[in-house]
């Protein structure tokens, strides 16, 4: 019984940060004209630019072999 009220206190917490995250993707997506992504680094959730992550490839931030469609993949939303 108090493991299912830690579980959905838990649940309720992260069904926020979801929703502030897409929003924040959705305005800055709009504000800026290029597409964000919300994923899931290091435990947080980040809205970060396609652009970025084109350059974060390219430095070599991420193992070998990984591609922006590996990313896709991996989003939690996308905002257009």
């Amino acid at each position: 019984m108090l493991k299912d009220l830690y579980q959905l206190a838990k649940d309720c917490i992260w069904a926020g940060r979801y929703k502030r995250a897409v929003k924040k993707a959705k305005e800055l997506s709009a504000l800026f004209n290029m597409t964000y992504y919300v994923i899931l680094m290091g435990g947080k959730l980040k809205v970060v630019p396609k652009r970025n992550l084109k350059d974060l490839i390219a430095r070599r931030r991420f193992k070998s072999g990984t591609t922006i469609q590996d990313i896709e993949k991996l989003a939690l939303f996308i905002a257009k």
